[in-house]
């Protein structure tokens, strides 16, 4: 599946998206995988109430299913003004 990175979650990992073989079945055990990969990703998720999830484009929760999910989008919040 494709994931991408927006704004400091980019920066962290230094990547704006990669394509990822995984075998987990939700949001959150996707993002314990991307944990163990590296430092860098490990910084990118360490506290996940600061970040957002959207599954194929559709803001998503962190215990979601990715049974058919192509693309994966992790960012902070938004802020309007």
């Amino acid at each position: 599946m494709n994931v991408l990175y927006f704004a400091w979650v980019r920066e962290r990992i230094g990547l704006p998206r990669e394509r990822v073989e995984t075998n987990a079945t939700t949001v959150a055990a996707l993002v314990e995988e991307l944990r163990a990969r590296e430092d860098r990703y490990a910084a990118a998720f360490s506290d996940l109430s600061a970040l957002r999830v959207a599954l194929d484009q559709e803001l998503s929760d962190f215990d979601a299913s990715l049974d058919g999910v192509r693309e994966v989008a992790f960012f902070p919040p938004m802020t309007g003004g």
